[in-house]
């Protein structure tokens, strides 16, 4: 999910009704708060929950529609280029092979390589796209990467499986705003009954999560539906980072449309509700979320913020409970504690800060960036080095990756250690 790397294997065939397995986590937008702002779980993937519909907890009457509204039918819909690339560079016709491994093969191909059907992807966290733009971009999150793939696969006629997996959440920050990340993937599948004389499908899975170990991963398959409403979320959450409120709520409700019981829709839901001021409606679609998963890390702290912002004390102590009972500490905990020792010029404090926050969050650049500083104040250019390697690695687009290759450079080129 962090790096454009694509961890795939050929799997033992399962009957074509086989159950899915696990339980999951995505990029999409979920909310979550601290005890002064309002978070948001922007992630690979989420598990939806079944119950009545939220349809009732939209108030289309306090924001301006969009002038062009969203399209659920273009988010896997190919473009013209997809088709010719597929067509002429991918699969030409008279190609005989395994259409699943041409496309993995295409995805893992060093930018410079020759062959046609080279698509030299990078992995962009922060940009949320249709399987159209990836292609164009050659960038996106895991779940455009997802839908990218996804889009060529079913072109090629190559069932798809999409699948929500277990990992563990990490975090980025925009202003008063969290965003989690957890993942999805998807597997490619193969009818091997004329093969092994028996029904059923031999599954490849593609993953764009570096570390992946596929043979353990659990994970959930999702309906296409989930996943339509899993990107809507995202385009929501992504509208609602940049202040623009009319159009999260847009995408937003367009989440709830495509999937009504997919609670992550209905948590950002609220989140642009507390946005815009309206304290009712953000409580009433928080409580909806809560009803069916009670244990939603995101919903409790937005709730907590909800009460405590009303003056409601007693019932804002009760929410704290809770929530402190389901995690020890909240997103960037260590991280700011060491932000806080690197202003009192305590480099030794906060290189143990960053390091537990790492060891929370281990791709998370920010706090690389932070032991990198930690390091440099301690004299140590070798620490310093390796962690601003990692934060740039791991930076979540170009722009930030460039700047911590900048300071990387200066770094190994003078032996400055102000690492800033």
């Amino acid at each position: 999910m962090r790096l454009p790397e694509f961890v795939h294997r050929l799997q033992r065939p399962e009957p074509a009704a086989a159950r899915p397995a696990g339980q999951a986590g995505m990029r999409l937008a979920t909310v979550l708060t601290t005890a002064t702002a309002a978070l948001l779980l922007a992630a690979c993937a989420s598990t939806p929950v079944t119950g009545p519909s939220s349809h009732a907890l939209l108030h289309d009457q306090h924001f301006q529609p969009l002038a062009l509204p969203v399209q659920a039918d273009e988010v896997l819909k190919l473009s013209p280029e997809m088709r010719r690339f597929a067509n002429e560079d991918l699969m030409p016709a008279g190609t005989r092979g395994d259409p699943r491994q041409l496309l993995v093969d295409a995805m893992y191909r060093a930018p410079n390589d020759p062959r046609p059907g080279n698509l030299s992807l990078r992995y962009e966290a922060d940009a949320t796209r249709t399987a159209a733009q990836t292609f164009e971009a050659r960038a996106g999150n895991c779940l455009s990467l997802v839908l990218m793939t996804a889009a060529f696969a079913r072109h090629l006629g190559v069932p798809v499986r999409f699948q929500s997996v277990r990992v563990d959440q990490s975090f980025t920050r925009s202003g008063a705003l969290v965003l989690s990340a957890g993942h999805v993937n998807l597997a490619l599948g193969r009818d091997v009954a004329a093969l092994l004389g028996n029904q059923g499908l031999q599954w490849t899975t593609v993953d764009f999560l570096p570390q992946a170990n596929v043979q353990r991963q659990r994970h959930e398959v999702l309906p296409t539906a989930t996943v339509l409403a899993m990107y809507m979320n995202n385009r929501a959450a992504d509208a609602l980072v940049a202040g623009r409120l009319d159009e999260s709520y847009a995408w937003a409700r367009e989440a709830l449309r495509q999937d009504e019981n997919f609670i992550g829709g209905v948590n950002t839901l609220a989140v642009v509700y507390l946005q815009r001021g309206l304290t009712a409606e953000a409580e009433q679609a928080l409580q909806h979320v809560l009803q069916r998963a009670p244990a939603n890390h995101a919903a409790l702290s937005n709730l907590l913020v909800l009460l405590e912002g009303a003056g409601r004390q007693a019932e804002a102590q009760g929410v704290a409970q809770r929530l402190a009972r389901l995690q020890d500490h909240p997103p960037f905990h260590f991280h700011d504690l060491g932000q806080a020792a690197l202003a009192r010029g305590d480099a030794t404090a906060a290189r143990d800060y960053f390091r537990r926050e790492l060891r929370r969050q281990p791709w998370q650049h920010e706090s690389h960036h932070g032991l990198a500083r930690a390091y440099a104040a301690l004299g140590q250019a070798a620490g310093a080095a390796a962690h601003l390697s990692l934060a740039r690695e791991y930076g979540g687009n170009a722009q930030i990756q460039k700047r911590y290759a900048a300071k990387l450079a200066q770094l190994l080129a003078e032996g400055d250690l102000r690492v800033h």
